[in-house]
């Protein structure tokens, strides 16, 4: 098994879960974040709407999902097409083996 780790922005978080599912995940978990990478990050305004300020971070969405072997390929496919838009701020896709995985409630491992 993998675990895929995607973070994008979050303005593209309905069109790349809804990619991820049609790819065959069969789950998701949506971590709403801040980060500061390569990207250029947004001006925004002040409390009163009279000061404009660079913001320190970027609004970002990690999505976790862990997928069999066979269908990381397709999943990370659909990850990239989803939030493409050809800017350095599209964000990161990271990959990891899971050696094992179990679920709590029926104290079974998951193979």
């Amino acid at each position: 098994m993998k675990k895929i780790e995607a973070m994008i922005p979050s303005l593209k978080r309905s069109y790349v879960v809804d990619a991820i599912l049609k790819a065959g995940a069969h789950g998701i978990t949506i971590i709403e974040s801040r980060g500061k990478g390569a990207g250029d990050r947004p001006m925004v305004s002040g409390a009163k709407g009279t000061a404009r300020y660079i913001a320190g971070y970027n609004r970002i969405d990690t999505l976790i999902s862990v997928v069999n072997d066979s269908k990381l390929d397709a999943v990370v496919s659909a990850i990239i097409d989803a939030a493409y838009t050809g800017k350095k701020s599209d964000g990161m896709i990271f990959v990891s083996t899971i050696d094992a995985a179990y679920k709590i409630g029926t104290k079974e491992k998951v193979t």
